[in-house]
C-alpha cells in the first residue's frame, strides 16, 4: 500500500472525505464533487497510475490537496491498515467516509459460476462491511461524522435480470438501516444512497437500461442527500416511485414479468 499527495496551493482545507472506489465513474465523479465544495480528497482504489492522475487533476482543477491510497476490496487483512493510514493523512482526520466501489458480472455468468456469485457478493456486501466497520468505530470515538454507502435500486426486489447483484446491495442496504440505527445518537449520520442506471463503464452494455443519468448527476444528489443527512436517497429521485411501485406489484403478477 502507497501513498501520493498532490500538494494544496491553498492552504489545507478543514474537511476530508475518504472515496472508495474514486477510480469508478461514480467515484470520479463524488471526488470532484467534494473538492469543489472545498473539502480535501483521499482518493482510494486498485489503479495506483489511474489514482493518481486524478488526484492531479482535482487539485488543479478546484485548488484543494488531494492524495491517494491503494485499496484491494479482497485483501481484508489490509482494510485495517489501510483505514488507519486513511485517517491520518490530514491532521484533522476524516469527517466523512464514501464506500462506492462494486462488481456487476452478467446475471447468467453469476448462476453458473459460483466463483463469479462470490465474488459479487463479497465486493459488493462483504468487503464494504469490514471497511464499514472500521468506519464506524472510527466516527463513534469522535461523535460525528458521515458514513455513505452506495447501494442499488437492485436491492429492493429480487427480479431474475440481476437477483444475484441485488441480493448483495439488499444486504448493504439492511446493514446501513442498522448501523444507523446504532450511530443515530452519536451524533454519526449514516446515508444510504440508491442509484438507478448510470452511464458509468460498469453498466455500459447491458441490456434494458433506461432512465440512464451521468456520474455528474448522481454525484450532485450524494452530495446533496449527505449535506441534508438523509437515511435514504434514491438517485435520481424519481426512482423512488419506480420502484415504489415495483415493490408493490402482487407476486402473481410480478412472475408474468421480464424484468
Amino acid at each position: 500500500m502507497t501513498d501520493t499527495s498532490a500538494t494544496s496551493a491553498g492552504g489545507t482545507t478543514t474537511r476530508t472525505v475518504l472515496i472508495i472506489g474514486a477510480t469508478s465513474g461514480i467515484g470520479r465523479a463524488i471526488a470532484h464533487e467534494w473538492a469543489s465544495n472545498g473539502y480535501t480528497v483521499i482518493l482510494a482504489g486498485r489503479d495506483r497510475d489511474e489514482l493518481i492522475s486524478d488526484a492531479a487533476d482535482i487539485h488543479i482543477r478546484h485548488g484543494v490537496q488531494a492524495s491517494t491510497l491503494g485499496f484491494d476490496a479482497l485483501k481484508y487483512e489490509d482494510h485495517g491498515p489501510f483505514f488507519h493510514a486513511a485517517t491520518n493523512q490530514t491532521s484533522n482526520g476524516l469527517d466523512t467516509i464514501i464506500v462506492c466501489h462494486g462488481y456487476l458480472p452478467a446475471q447468467t455468468d453469476a448462476e453458473t459460476d459460483f466463483e463469479i456469485a462470490r465474488r459479487t457478493i463479497d465486493v459488493n456486501y462483504t468487503s464494504a462491511i469490514s471497511i464499514l466497520n472500521l468506519a464506524a468505530a472510527y466516527f463513534l470515538a469522535r461523535g460525528r461524522g458521515t458514513i455513505c454507502g452506495v447501494s442499488s435500486v437492485a436491492g429492493d426486489r429480487g427480479r431474475q435480470s440481476n437477483f444475484i447483484y441485488g441480493s448483495a446491495k439488499a444486504a448493504l442496504s439492511t446493514y446501513l438501516a442498522g448501523l444507523r440505527h446504532r450511530l443515530a445518537r452519536h451524533g454519526v449520520k449514516v446515508v444510504n444512497v440508491k442509484p438507478g442506471f448510470v452511464d458509468t463503464g460498469m453498466t455500459w452494455g447491458l441490456p434494458g437500461l433506461f432512465l440512464v443519468a451521468s456520474p455528474t448527476q448522481v454525484a450532485h444528489a450524494i452530495w446533496r442527500a449527505c449535506a441534508k443527512g438523509k437515511s435514504v436517497a434514491y438517485v435520481p429521485g424519481f426512482w423512488r416511485f419506480i420502484m415504489l411501485i415495483i415493490r408493490s406489484v402482487p407476486d402473481f403478477l410480478f412472475m408474468r414479468t421480464k424484468l
